[in-house]
C-alpha cells in the first residue's frame, strides 16, 4: 500500500473507518495540569517515601511494611500512567520530533524522581528469610504481595552494591532506552522504493508485500528491503553491539550465568523448562517447518521457495482484503462462542478508542497491547492492511487485552504477568478464532486454505521464535569474546534460518540483513521464546477445552484474573498440566504436526 493512500485521521476507506487511540482516559495532553500535578506527586512522595523508610525496612511491624509496599505500588501507578502516555503518543508518530521530546524529557524526569526509591528493593532483600516469613504470618494483605517478594528476592544474588544500582537507574535514560529510541526512530523513518511502485513505502507496507498473491511484487518487496538494511546495516550493528556488550557488562557485575538467566528470572520460569521448549522444538524442525514447506513448494510448482515464497498465498487461495467491521465481526464473534464475557470485554477497544489501526506514517511498525496501569485500560496498536493475517493479529491482541483488564484487579505490582504466560491469552484467542473459521469452511479448498495459513502462523510463533532465540543466543555469545562485524552477525542469522527453515528454501543474496528490523532484538533480550511457550502451552489448553473439561471456561478467566499472583504450577494445576513434565512440549507440537499430516492427506 503506498502512504498516499493512508489517510492520517481515518485510516484508508478500503478497510472502513479505522478507528484510532482516544488517549484522554490517561491524560487530555501533554500541557494537561493533571500531568504536571502527577509528575510533582511522584517528585514530592519519592522524597518522603525515603525519608519513611529508608534503612528502616527491618524494623517495620507487618501493618507497616503493607504500608510501605502499598505506597511504593502507588507511586509505581502514578508514574507509570506518565510514562504510558508519553510512550503511546510517541508510537503513533516516532518521526515527529515533539513527541520525541517529551518522552525523553518525562522519562529524564521520572528517572531523576524515582532514583530514591531504588533503595527499596536491595534493603529488602536484605532481609532474613525467617523475618520476612514471620512478617507474611502475620498480616494476609501482606502476604498477597508474597509472589512479588519472591521475584524481588530472586534477584538477590545477582544484586550490586546500592552505589552502583542507583548509578545504574541513573544512567539508564543515556543507556539502552538512547539506543532503542535511535533503532525506532531509525526504522520508522526508513522508506523503500519497490519496483513497480510510484512511491515509496514504508517498513510496514513493505513487509505486507511479502504476503502478496502476485510472486513478482512479493520478490520486489523483498529486494527493497535487503537493499534499504544493507545501506543501514553498520548503523543496526552498532546499535547490536553496544547493546549486547552493555547487558554483558551488567550480566558480569551481576555474576548472571548466562545472558539469558536474567529473562528466565523476570519470567518467573525455570532455565530447565525453556531449555526443554527449544529441545523439542529443534527436534521436530524436520516434521514441522521442513516437511511443510516442501508441501508448500511443490502446491507452488516450484523445485525451490524462495524467501519472498514463506508467507504467500496458496494458489488455490482467493485473495480478498478483509474491512475492518467484518475482521471486528469475526473476532467478537468467535469469542463470544467460547464465552459471552469474553466479547463484553474485548468491546470497549472498538467503541471508546482504545485501538488504532491505521497504517500512518511515522507510526510504530508491529502490533502490541499495551497495559498502561491498572487504574486506566490496556490500548491495543495494529498496522491493520485488511489481510487475513491481520484478523488473527486482531484476536491476538485484543487477548492481550481481555487478560490485561481482567488481572487488573490484582493492582500494579501483582497485575504484570511473566511473558511465557502473557502470551497464553492472546494465543488463545487466535485460535478460537481460527477454529470458528474452519468450522464455517464449506469447500475443501477453503478449509486448506485455512489450516495451511494456521500452520505458517504456528511456523512463525513457534519454529521462527526459536530460530530467533538461537540466534541470540549464538550472538551474546559471540559479542562476548569481541565486537561483531555486520558480515559475522549476518552469517549467525542465516545459520539458524537454514537449519529451521530446511532445504524447500533457497536465499537471495540479501536476506543475511533481515535480522536487522526485529525490535525484540533491541527492546527485551530473549523475549522471543515466549511466543513459542505460549503456543504449546495454548495448544494442550484448548486440548483440554476441546476434550470438554469441566468448567473450563471460568477456570480460564481465573487463571486470566490472576495476573502475575501465582506461579505457573499454581495456575496450569486445574487443568492438569505441568510444564516440568518433559513430554509437554511434545504434545503441542504434535497439534501442529497432525494439521500438516491433513494438509498431506488431501494430496492423496
Amino acid at each position: 500500500m503506498r502512504l498516499s493512500d493512508v489517510s492520517p485521521s481515518h485510516g484508508s476507506l478500503q478497510f472502513g473507518d479505522l478507528p484510532e487511540w482516544d488517549l484522554t482516559d490517561l491524560y487530555a495532553s501533554p500541557d494537561a495540569p493533571e500531568l504536571e500535578r502527577d509528575m510533582g506527586d511522584v517528585q514530592r512522595a519519592v522524597l518522603a517515601f525515603e525519608a519513611a523508610y529508608k534503612g528502616k525496612l527491618a524494623g517495620l511491624t507487618a501493618d507497616q511494611m503493607l504500608a510501605c509496599v502499598r505506597e511504593y505500588e502507588r507511586i509505581d501507578t502514578v508514574a507509570g500512567r506518565i510514562m504510558s502516555y508519553a510512550g503511546l503518543r510517541y508510537y503513533q508518530n516516532t518521526m515527529d520530533s515533539e513527541r520525541a521530546k517529551f518522552i525523553a524529557d518525562c522519562q529524564d524526569r521520572i528517572t531523576s524522581a524515582t532514583t530514591p526509591l531504588v533503595f527499596f528493593t536491595l534493603e529488602f532483600n536484605r532481609l532474613e528469610d525467617a523475618h520476612l516469613a514471620g512478617l507474611l504470618a502475620q498480616n494476609a494483605d501482606l502476604a498477597r504481595y508474597r509472589p512479588v517478594f519472591d521475584r524481588m528476592r530472586a534477584m538477590r544474588p545477582y544484586q550490586l552494591s546500592d552505589e552502583l544500582e542507583t548509578w545504574l537507574h541513573d544512567a539508564s535514560v543515556v543507556g539502552a532506552s538512547a539506543w532503542n529510541k535511535l533503532f525506532d526512530e531509525t526504522m520508522a523513518g526508513l522508506t523503500f522504493q519497490v519496483q513497480g511502485e510510484d512511491e515509496p513505502l514504508n517498513l510496514e507496507a513493505t513487509l505486507n508485500l511479502l504476503t502478496d498473491g502476485v510472486r513478482d511484487r512479493r520478490e520486489a518487496g523483498a529486494r527493497a528491503l535487503a537493499e534499504v538494511f544493507d545501506k543501514n546495516i553498520k548503523l543496526f550493528a552498532r546499535i547490536t553491539n553496544t547493546l549486547a556488550k552493555s547487558k554483558e557488562i551488567e550480566d558480569r557485575w551481576r555474576k548472571m550465568p548466562t545472558p539469558q538467566t536474567a529473562r528466565h528470572l523476570s519470567n518467573h520460569v525455570e532455565p530447565e523448562v525453556v531449555e526443554a521448549l527449544r529441545n523439542a522444538v529443534v527436534a521436530a524442525y524436520p516434521k514441522l517447518s521442513h516437511r511443510y514447506y516442501r508441501l508448500k513448494a511443490r502446491w507452488m510448482g516450484l523445485d525451490k521457495l524462495q524467501i519472498w515464497d514463506r508467507n504467500a498465498p496458496l494458489p488455490i487461495e482467493q485473495p480478498r482484503l478483509v474491512n475492518w467491521d467484518e475482521a471486528r465481526a469475526t473476532v467478537t464473534k468467535a469469542y463470544a462462542a467460547f464465552d459471552p464475557r469474553m466479547a463484553e470485554l474485548a468491546e470497549p477497544f472498538f467503541t471508546r478508542g482504545w485501538i488504532d489501526a491505521g497504517v500512518k506514517p511515522g507510526k510504530a511498525p508491529g502490533a502490541f497491547a499495551h497495559p498502561t496501569v491498572t487504574t486506566v485500560h490496556p490500548y491495543v496498536m495494529l498496522n491493520y492492511l485488511g489481510k487475513p493475517r491481520d484478523v488473527m493479529t486482531l484476536a491476538h491482541e485484543l487477548g492481550h487485552g481481555v487478560h490485561q483488564r481482567l488481572a487488573a484487579a490484582q493492582g500494579e505490582l501483582l497485575s504484570s504477568t511473566p511473558l511465557t504466560l502473557a502470551e497464553t491469552a492472546s494465543v488463545f484467542g487466535e485460535m478460537l478464532t481460527f477454529r470458528a473459521l474452519l468450522d464455517q469452511a464449506r469447500t475443501t479448498a477453503e478449509r486448506k486454505t485455512l489450516l495451511a495459513g494456521k500452520v505458517e502462523d504456528m511456523i512463525n510463533t513457534v519454529v521462527r521464535q526459536i530460530a530467533f532465540y538461537d540466534f541470540e543466543c549464538k550472538l551474546h555469545a559471540a559479542r562476548a569474546d569481541g565486537e561483531l562485524t555486520p558480515d559475522a552477525i549476518n552469517a549467525l542469522w542465516m545459520s539458524v534460518q537454514s537449519e529451521s527453515l530446511g532445504d524447500a528454501f533457497d536465499f537471495m543474496d540479501g536476506y543475511e540483513t533481515f535480522w536487522t528490523y526485529i525490535p525484540h532484538f533491541i527492546h527485551s533480550p530473549f523475549y522471543v521464546y515466549a511466543y513459542a511457550f505460549g503456543d504449546g502451552l495454548v495448544n494442550a489448553l484448548y486440548a483440554a477445552y476441546a476434550g470438554g473439561l469441566p468448567g473450563f471456561q471460568d477456570k480460564y478467566f481465573e487463571m486470566l484474573k490472576a495476573g502475575g499472583s501465582k506461579h505457573h504450577k499454581e495456575l496450569l494445576a486445574p487443568f492438569g498440566l505441568d510444564l516440568t513434565d518433559p513430554a509437554f512440549w511434545d504434545k503441542g507440537l504434535s497439534m501442529i504436526a497432525g494439521f500438516i499430516d491433513e494438509l498431506e492427506a488431501m494430496e492423496a
